[in-house]
């Protein structure tokens, strides 16, 4: 009897925890995010005396509403960068910007670094992302999702017989660091995924997998 009801309470304790993990993991991480963001947009609040912003007449932690207030003003002022890009001036003085942060030591490398990323993801010209495929890799015979992103450099291509191309494969779960493998074309699997569902997968540790559905053989 003991041993059925612990068995009944283990699994219903299984049951509970996978219908309230998902929830609590969102809110943390909902909560972690605007912590980690709100350290950076609290200081375009300081213009604000410190006895208003924050508890205890400026010695405690900002309250929650400023916090919010700041946010509103980052996503505002970003905006306002993004409108000025579509300008000639506005152009102009980001690219003024991109050459001082690239000549600070050190910075350059991070930001350098994250820049080729964020283009990798959103940019919609030849070096970004174009495909989810599947190579073998790290060995024949195992395969690793990876992001076509074009053909090989020429001094490759010119130095190999076969027709060769650049895949990214992601790490999992940060799919910001990986490797570039170059593969025979005729070697890759192309999927039909999404770049978007692929980035998914990969965070995910493969338990978010897109919907499929066979393509109809044609009679």
């Amino acid at each position: 009897m003991n041993k059925g009801l612990l068995a009944r309470w283990r699994g219903n304790f299984l049951t509970g925890l996978a219908v309230v993990l998902p929830s609590f993991v969102s809110i943390a991480v909902t909560v972690w995010f605007f912590d980690t963001v709100s350290r950076f947009t609290d200081i375009l609040l300081f213009f604000l005396p410190r006895a208003l912003t924050h508890a205890q007449a400026g010695e405690g932690a900002i309250h929650w509403y400023w916090s919010l207030l700041a946010l509103a003003l980052a996503v505002v002022l970003i905006g306002i960068v993004g409108r000025l890009a579509r300008y000639y001036v506005g152009r102009k003085l980001i690219q003024l910007v991109d050459r001082v942060l690239l000549h600070i030591p050190l910075l350059n490398k991070i930001y350098g670094a994250l820049k080729q990323v964020n283009e990798a993801f959103v940019s919609s010209n030849k070096s970004s992302f174009k495909q989810v495929v599947l190579v073998q890799f790290p060995r024949a015979g195992q395969y690793s999702v990876g992001f076509l992103t074009g053909a090989a450099n020429p001094e490759v291509q010119s130095k190999t017989t076969a027709a060769m191309v650049s895949v990214f494969v992601p790490t999992t779960p940060n799919p910001t660091s990986g490797f570039l493998v170059l593969v025979p074309e005729a070697e890759v699997v192309k999927l039909e995924m999404s770049v978007a569902d692929g980035i998914k997968f990969i965070i995910s540790l493969g338990a978010v997998a897109p919907e499929y559905l066979p393509r109809k053989a044609e009679a």
